[in-house]
């Protein structure tokens, strides 16, 4: 709860690499996104709400990660009370499964492209629910701001398992 009007976009840094190899883009990948915000050359969204369709953000049919993304995904089902399935990482050599169900509106897919040595692309998958980054410069996203007398809530769920 604040006194004062607060912007606030709390994430988890969290990277995933179910298969234990060092190399997680193999890991297959499904988002419940039908659009993702294109960002500009310093990864700043423009404020456009692209479609997936037939595009490399396409993660709507499973399919496997790769490498080269640090995007925000426009979750389909928007913000929520209660946590909702969102994303499903799977790897198909060890059977381990990662589903994310969240309150948020929004995914970053991050594919540790930059963060040095020891670490190659890839190597490891964030899947960082939040409010859409850039939000209290766009009006058009959900706001971020967080009013006096209301309280921040945001809930996520980690849930693993094999199949």
């Amino acid at each position: 709860m604040t006194d004062a009007p607060t912007v606030v976009n709390l994430t988890n840094h969290s990277y995933f690499d179910l298969g234990g190899s060092g190399d997680a883009g193999g890991q297959e990948l499904r988002l419940a996104a039908s659009r993702y915000t294109p960002v500009d050359a310093d990864l700043i969204p423009t404020g456009s709400l692209d479609d997936v369709t037939g595009t490399r953000f396409d993660f709507r049919e499973a399919r496997k990660a790769g490498a080269g993304y640090d995007h925000n995904f426009v979750l389909d089902k928007g913000v929520t009370d209660v946590p909702a399935e969102v994303a499903e990482l799977h790897d198909p050599a060890s059977g381990r499964v990662l589903t994310v169900a969240t309150t948020e509106p929004g995914l970053q897919l991050y594919t540790a492209d930059h963060l040095g040595e020891p670490f190659a692309p890839g190597d490891g998958i964030a899947l960082e629910t939040q409010h859409f980054p850039d939000s209290p410069n766009r009006p058009d996203f959900p706001s971020t701001v967080l009013r006096p007398g209301e309280v921040y809530r945001s809930e996520t769920v980690y849930g693993f398992g094999t199949r």
